[in-house]
C-alpha cells in the first residue's frame, strides 16, 4: 500500500502538469493573471496537501483555501 508521501508527490506532479499545460496553451496572451486571493486559495490547498498528516489542521488549510477560492470566483462575477 502506498504510503502518504507517494499522494502528496503524485498530487504535487499532477498540478505542476495541468500547470504546464494551461501555461503553454494559453492562446490570449491579454488575459489578467491569476489574482492575489486566488493566489492565496492555491498557496493554503498546496499547504494542506503538504502539511496535513491526515490531521485537522491540514483539512483545515484546505477548508480555508477552497473558502478563499469560492469568495475570489463570487468576487470577480460580481464585477461582470
Amino acid at each position: 500500500m502506498p504510503t502518504p508521501q507517494t499522494y502528496i508527490i503524485i498530487a504535487i506532479a499532477v498540478l505542476i502538469v495541468i500547470g504546464a499545460i494551461i501555461f503553454f496553451k494559453r492562446k490570449d496572451k491579454k488575459k489578467e493573471p491569476i489574482g492575489r486571493l486566488a493566489g492565496f486559495a492555491f498557496g493554503f490547498i498546496l499547504a494542506g496537501i503538504i502539511f496535513g498528516n491526515g490531521d485537522w489542521f491540514g483539512y483545515s488549510l484546505i477548508g480555508i483555501g477552497v473558502v478563499l477560492a469560492v469568495v475570489d470566483i463570487v468576487v470577480k462575477l460580481w464585477k461582470k
